[in-house]
């Protein structure tokens, strides 16, 4: 059983593409594998015979756990034959026994092993949130492979559901719909966020002229050399890891009464998408240059977008970035992305008249000015510290050596 993501421990079995006997070749998908957050398809490792399959599909198997085997000596794999497992043997009078008893009402979890239909973990796990029994669920219409029921399926068929009578408080023309099972996830997460971090906010103001200009210097040449625009957000990014690097507090995380201290800077990139908000994480950017968080950047937003993130890039953050900006809001106020202590918010980047000293004396100019708000956890973050650190990203970012990036 491969390893899906960071926590995850276990992965079921949805469905093996070959059967005993069948070649496999080295990366074609043969095996289908799901967890209570992703169903992901597996490439083989390697080119040869499947010869055993030691997991059947609806089987939950611990992770590192042998599933099959394929011998990559395929000669001696074709001149072999395939034994096929025994089937047990049950006596007569057991059998009718079995066969006599009536099956129990049950919830969706306990009668996973004797549904009619195969569910992934996915599929499962919405319906038990959902309170949707095992009867209701078959009901549904699938039209994954094979008729089976997918993600999509089980959410439209939720969304479709019949509501609720109405109170009798309520006038003819109000209405009552049902929360889409990623609005209740996302609204369970920021209600739990504030009720566990002692929020604070701060502001600044940023003078992003001199990136502003930069970027529109270069937008040509590295267009047709990337294959995409160069964004304000990996500038972003590269400010807010040099300002962690220099108040370290800001990466850290708070368990208990302990404070854990994270080894690398994992920025949570927050993505708007068609039916609600997913925070994927771009590991180690202590590590990266700029060139390289730009593609990982780009890389990570597209496949948001396209719901095509493996479970782990969806977990691990150690400090977050939302850019309500993009939608031309000039300031806000965002909630923490528990378990981080901290997050910026970006405004929209606006040209302003402002005062500019010069040793000449006081002059007005057009500058491009953004606001930022940093948003942290008050019971590990104090307001000094939280100032400092939003006042180190601003002046990294009005101070940054241009020219060194590339």
């Amino acid at each position: 059983m491969p390893k899906m993501g960071e926590s995850i421990t276990e992965g079921t079995i949805i469905e093996w593409r070959k059967k005993i006997g069948d070649n496999v070749e080295k990366d074609e998908i043969f095996l289908e594998i799901g967890t209570d957050k992703v169903d992901s398809e597996i490439p083989a490792s390697v080119s040869g015979i499947l010869v055993e399959i030691l997991a059947e599909p609806n089987d939950v198997v611990d992770v590192g756990k042998v599933i099959g085997r394929i011998n990559t000596d395929t000669k001696a794999a074709i001149e072999a034959p395939v034994q096929e497992r025994p089937q047990p043997i049950v006596p007569k009078e057991i059998e009718a026994s079995q066969m006599e008893k009536p099956v129990r009402k049950t919830t969706v979890k306990k009668l996973a092993g004797k549904r009619k239909s195969f569910f992934t973990p996915v599929v499962m796990k919405i319906a038990q949130d959902n309170n949707v029994p095992m009867a209701e669920l078959d009901m549904v219409q699938g039209t994954g492979r094979g008729g089976r029921v997918t993600k999509k399926d089980i959410l439209a068929y939720l969304n479709d559901r019949s509501e609720p009578v109405p109170s009798s408080k309520l006038s003819m023309s109000d209405n009552i719909e049902e929360m889409e099972y990623m609005r209740k996830k996302i609204a369970n997460h920021m209600r739990s966020s504030l009720d566990t971090a002692a929020h604070v906010h701060v502001m600044t103001e940023v003078d992003m002229t001199t990136i502003v200009d930069y970027v529109t210097a270069k937008e040509e040449s590295f267009s047709s050399g990337e294959g995409f625009s160069l964004t304000y957000t990996p500038f972003i990014v590269t400010a807010t890891v040099k300002a962690i690097q220099r108040f370290p507090l800001m990466n850290c995380t708070l368990e208990g009464d302990d404070i854990l201290h994270k080894k690398n800077i994992n920025i949570g990139i927050a993505v708007s998408i068609e039916d609600g908000l997913m925070v994927p994480v771009i590991e180690k950017c202590e590590e990266a240059n700029f060139l390289g968080l730009c593609r990982r950047v780009r890389d990570i937003t597209l496949r948001t977008r396209d719901k095509d993130l493996r479970p782990d890039e969806l977990q691990g953050s150690t400090f977050s970035i939302s850019n309500f900006g993009v939608f031309n809001v000039t300031m806000g106020t965002p909630i923490i992305n528990q378990p981080n202590v901290g997050i910026l918010g970006v405004g929209a980047i606006k040209k302003r008249p402002v005062v500019i000293e010069t040793k000449a004396g006081d002059t007005i100019g057009i500058r491009s000015l953004m606001i930022l708000t940093l948003g942290f956890d008050h019971r590990l973050i104090d307001g000094a510290g939280g100032s400092q650190f939003i006042d180190a990203v601003r002046d990294e970012l009005e101070t940054m050596d241009l020219e060194q990036l590339f």
